[in-house]
């Protein structure tokens, strides 16, 4: 080869070096500017949380203008060889992954907005865990949406197989039918993740009993549903088992509900000052929402009254702590003020006569 030839070689890779530095650094500059004005932004809008652009989007934006810068110098040079048509080919795959990243990082951003408009911190959110459950299951079908798409723009890229990317752009409804085949249970867990999000048997944070176990809803995914039980276990149940079969949900439609104590006593009990200190015990507390004070005699066997407490709280964690302590101070009650009320066994002795004796 020319020494000529290598020298001018030499020098257009070293000017194809330094454009590609250039538009590194102008793209590292623009990402800079446009991310802090992002952020003043944010920090003065009363509609975006502070930074949540810059929290999710400034990676996936600075690899976005990265590429794009040197991905338009590669394809400002005149000779096209193997190698260089290879490197603009995967700089094109680079480019539609990030755009596909930065869309889907923004999916995470208006997700995030909402979660900080409806906050499921205070006592009334049933509409914030309506809202977040909807949110959580629309942004995750977002997701595979966003994947489907990137997969079929960048087989389009190759050539052979482009029509097979187009296919799988504009035929949804073919390869929906061939997934549907290929899987049906996933396919049917996946609509049953739809249903479960817009008709909403379940939301976030609802307090359910599932398989006998008490607990709260954790998180909501397509294919199954977390809960987070009272003792901190975790079970993990398909998202079907609440389409299929019954279930209790304790916050449907309030999170208010009934909690009942059950005293066994002796009939001599008086259930008028059970009534009247039933009544003392709840005024005040904290626990009790005001709406609901019952005392009644639910059943009565040979040896025992059962008297029914009933007393309602805001939800069923106050309910289960009312309960206990109710129960703890009505046994202190009666044991104070009415011992001969608490259970017991009467028994009769007959005493037979004595036989004379015989003198």
């Amino acid at each position: 080869m020319d020494l000529e030839v290598i020298i001018e070689w030499f020098w257009d890779f070293a000017f194809v070096l330094l454009a590609v530095a250039l538009a590194v650094g102008v793209a590292l500059l623009v990402h800079l500017v446009i991310f802090r004005l992002f952020r003043r932004i944010s920090d003065k809008s009363e509609l975006l949380p502070d930074g949540i652009i810059n929290k999710h989007c400034r990676r996936a934006g600075r690899w976005l203008l990265v590429t794009a810068a040197v991905l338009f110098v590669v394809r400002q040079v005149e000779e096209v060889g193997p190698v260089t048509r290879g490197i603009q080919h995967a700089l094109s795959l680079l480019f539609i992954f990030t755009i596909a990243w930065l869309i889907n990082r923004l999916a995470w951003v208006f997700q995030d907005t909402v979660y900080d408009r409806f906050d499921v911190d205070i006592r009334d959110n049933l509409r914030a865990r309506k809202v977040r459950t909807q949110l959580n299951v629309v942004r995750r079908v977002i997701t595979v949406i966003i994947v489907i798409l990137t997969v079929g723009a960048m087989l389009m890229t190759f050539e052979g197989v482009e029509q097979l990317g187009r296919g799988l752009l504009a035929s949804a409804g073919i390869a929906g039918v061939i997934i549907g085949f290929a899987a049906q249970r996933t396919l049917g867990t996946f609509v049953a993740g739809m249903q479960i999000a817009f008709t909403q048997p379940i939301r976030a944070d609802d307090v359910v009993i599932v398989e006998g176990e008490w607990g709260r809803i954790e998180e909501i995914t397509l294919t199954y549903v977390v809960v987070r039980i009272w003792d901190l276990r975790r079970l993990i149940v398909p998202i079907t088992h609440f389409i299929e079969r019954p279930f209790q949900n304790w916050t449907r439609v309030t999170a208010d509900i009934l909690g009942t104590v059950f005293i066994y006593m002796d009939y001599t009990v008086p259930l008028e000052a059970i009534r009247g200190e039933l009544t003392r015990l709840l005024q005040g507390h904290k626990l009790w929402d005001g709406k609901v004070n019952v005392v009644q005699v639910t059943n009565a066997t040979e040896r025992t009254v059962e008297v029914r407490l009933l007393v309602s709280a805001g939800d069923a964690g106050s309910a289960w702590d009312l309960r206990c302590y109710l129960r703890e101070k009505m046994i202190e009650f009666l044991q104070r003020e009415y011992p001969d009320s608490l259970p017991r066994v009467r028994a009769e002795l007959e005493q037979k006569p004595m036989p004379e004796s015989k003198t």
